[in-house]
């Protein structure tokens, strides 16, 4: 709404999918449809009556009838926008129901640094917005969606919820609509249409089925056989690619006369489904079957190179991997994703997976490929550690974001099955934890893990370092001091200077906030730097300069802030590193506002906020607007200072703590309000402040 000042976190990832026909005009993150939606004008209807009319609504089926593709068929249309936005969550691929809250707050844009409880923070923030929120795939954890899904409306009177499970969630306001199978009688029924659609795109010679009467009748019969179920439907009509129809027809009934007995305890339509899916499994390859059954240890989506170094062994090479996949991509086994910024990916509908977990099960390649998943994205996260501070920066960012849900599953089974691998892990992904907005997630693993993992080594020290800074953002001052007193007697018997550098920064940031710079300047200024040794561009020497320059900051002394900053900032800048240049920035814009040049502050100040957009640092965003808003109510634009703390306030919000309960940031923000509301009176700042504060953060 500002022009130049207005900043969206999320633009950066997303992606170059089409969302569908009527993409929601307001704040939201609905995935792209899918191009073979088929029919469903009455439970559109009917869901675009109930959305406006209940607060919570549950579309339930069996696996493989269409539930997520109805839902975001529904909430796609124009008129189910809601002015705070639309969010999809997808909860397929979370195991651990411990993080279903911070699941649900990252997505809708809360990164949520405060101490509190994470529903606690989720139902404060959700109270006064008005929006749409999707649970998709929910029937693996009913009772924690059930929980939470209470408190959030309770707390929240403009909250509208829709779910997708296969089984109700059971509360007493939930309206249970039952997702049927396409309609299978006539020439033109629905499941003939995306049968026809499916084969269509398969093969072109499909077409030659479909221009003779005889023949589209045997194929109005398959879809009655596979009683209109989509992705059943969808699975068959891919095999057109390889078989003719009628091979087809005999084929799928000889396989459902064999296996209908078998499952006769099974509902006739999960029967139906598991037995198609049999039946595709039967007409892959051997090679295709090895592979589907691999692949089921992704939760979510993933690459190539993870599909190579996970699934291949034995008869399966890394270098026939890619090949075997894209044949299960022709066969819709697997999705196939392209996404801007992360390339081609892949995916697994839950159904299908399910029966791949069962098949790795016979082959007795669970632990296996279990642990090969796991310590390749361990690999994948070191790697990352690597890169964090240079000019792959947002590259990593980016990737890590994308492998979200990996990293997860990865962390969860090295927990339990290797600590040390899991405590190596949790605290490579430092940056990700304290920078990226995953403060609550971050330091629940860390402690998970320091629990189970040996205490000695340079791991035990980082993971301790790591779990200190998430402490630090969640504004708990006296376990980050705590954890910074430990961090420096670990690194002082490890004799590694760029530990002590860590850690002296996490002891000095952990005075600083709370408002001592002279103690924060002792612990990491330039003195205590050249005691400690160490690379002038490790992170530790950087961190202790950042932390330097905000000490000088606070104490006033504002040319010798603006010299470190500039140093860090050129140091950052030969790196190619853009977080800590940001800060840099920041630290410059704060000393020419405390010299009196408002001009060259807002000059910095924006840098800093470009800067913290790429790597979704809302922390960094509150601070830069607050910032910012001084900047130019020096200036003498009083409405567009109101108008950014505003907005500022907004960001805050996401953030979890104002201000971070910091002195000396609280003293910066207020100093903006007071210069603006005397440039504009009381009335015209209210005004302002609350159109600001209206603007969109996801």
């Amino acid at each position: 709404m500002f022009g130049e000042y207005s900043f969206n976190d999320n633009q950066a990832d997303s992606t170059d999918g089409d969302p569908g026909p009527a993409p929601c005009p307001v704040p939201g993150n609905l995935p792209p449809e899918p191009a073979s939606f088929v029919g469903r004008e009455d439970e559109l209807r009917l869901l675009d009556g109930l959305l406006h009319e209940r607060r919570l609504v549950t579309l339930t089926g069996v696996g493989g009838v269409g539930k997520s593709r109805l839902a975001l068929r529904a909430v796609a249309a124009a008129h189910q926008a809601r002015p705070d936005g639309v969010w999809w969550v997808e909860l397929s691929p979370l195991r651990d129901p411990c993080l279903l809250t911070a699941t649900v707050a990252h997505t809708v844009g809360l990164a949520d640094h405060s101490p509190r409880p994470p529903d606690e923070e989720l139902c404060a923030w959700m109270a006064d917005k008005e929006l749409l929120l999707v649970l998709d795939t929910c029937e693996h954890l009913v009772a924690d969606c059930r929980h939470l899904v209470g408190e959030l409306l309770q707390s929240a009177p403009g909250l509208t919820i829709l779910v997708t499970s296969r089984e109700p969630l059971g509360m007493p306001t939930e309206e249970v609509v039952e997702v049927r199978p396409l309609p299978c009688e006539g020439p033109d029924s629905d499941a003939l249409t995306l049968f026809r659609a499916r084969a269509l795109a398969a093969t072109p010679q499909a077409a030659a089925v479909f221009a003779d009467p005889a023949r589209t009748a045997l194929a109005a019969e398959v879809c009655r056989r596979l009683d209109g179920i989509p992705l059943a439907l969808e699975l068959a009509g891919a095999r057109l690619r390889l078989w003719t129809l009628e091979h087809m027809a005999e084929r799928i009934g000889e396989r459902f006369e064999v296996l209908s007995d078998a499952r006769a305890a099974l509902p006739r339509r999960h029967q139906t489904m598991r037995t198609t899916i049999g039946w595709s499994h039967e007409l892959c390859e051997p090679l295709e079957r090895l592979l589907w059954a691999r692949l089921s240890v992704f939760t979510g989506d993933f690459d190539i190179a993870a599909a190579r170094a996970v699934c291949s062994g034995g008869p399966l090479p890394a270098a026939r991997v890619e090949r075997v996949l894209a044949g299960l991509a022709a066969k819709s086994v697997v999705l196939r994703i392209e996404e801007r910024g992360t390339g081609a990916r892949y995916r697994m509908l839950d159904t299908i997976r399910e029966y791949g977990q069962d098949w790795l099960g016979e082959l007795g390649e669970v632990e296996i490929v279990t642990d090969r998943h796991a310590h390749w994205y361990a690999a994948l996260s070191q790697a990352a550690d690597r890169g964090w501070m240079g000019p792959g920066q947002v590259d990593w960012y980016r990737r890590i974001t994308a492998e979200h849900a990996q990293l997860r599953t990865a962390l969860e089974h090295l927990i339990a099955a290797d600590p040390t691998a899991a405590l190596e892990m949790a605290g490579a992904l430092w940056f990700y934890w304290f920078a990226c907005g995953h403060v609550h997630e971050g330091r629940g693993f860390l402690e998970r893990a320091l629990q189970a993992a040996p205490r000695t080594g340079a791991a035990y020290n980082q993971a301790v370092w790591a779990l200190g800074l998430t402490a630090l953002l969640q504004g708990d001052m006296d376990a980050a001091r705590q954890l910074g007193d430990e961090c420096t007697r670990d690194a002082a018997r490890l004799a590694d200077p760029e530990r002590e550098l860590r850690a002296a920064y996490l002891a000095a940031a952990s005075v600083l906030m709370p408002g001592d710079p002279a103690r924060a300047l002792r612990l990491a200024g330039p003195r205590a730097r050249a005691g400690h040794g160490g690379r002038t561009s490790g992170t530790g020497w950087l961190l202790c300069k950042l932390a330097t320059s905000y000490s000088l900051c606070d104490l006033r002394r504002f040319d010798e802030a603006t010299e470190e900053a500039r140093s860090l900032r050129e140091a950052c800048a030969e790196l190619g590193e853009r977080w800590l240049r940001a800060y840099a920035d920041y630290i410059l814009a704060v000393a020419a506002l405390g010299l009196g040049d408002h001009g060259e502050a807002a000059r910095h100040v924006r840098a800093m906020l470009s800067g913290k957009r790429l790597l979704g640092d809302r922390f960094g965003i509150a601070l830069g607007l607050d910032l910012l808003a001084a900047a130019v109510a020096g200036l003498g634009d009083g409405e567009l200072a109101a108008r950014l703390l505003g907005t500022g306030h907004a960001w805050w919000r996401t953030v979890g703590r104002p201000q971070m309960g910091s002195p000396s940031l609280t003293a910066l923000r207020d100093q903006g309000e007071r210069q603006a509301r005397a440039a504009i009176g009381d009335a015209a700042y209210e005004a302002a402040f609350l159109g600001g504060a209206a603007a969109p953060t996801g």
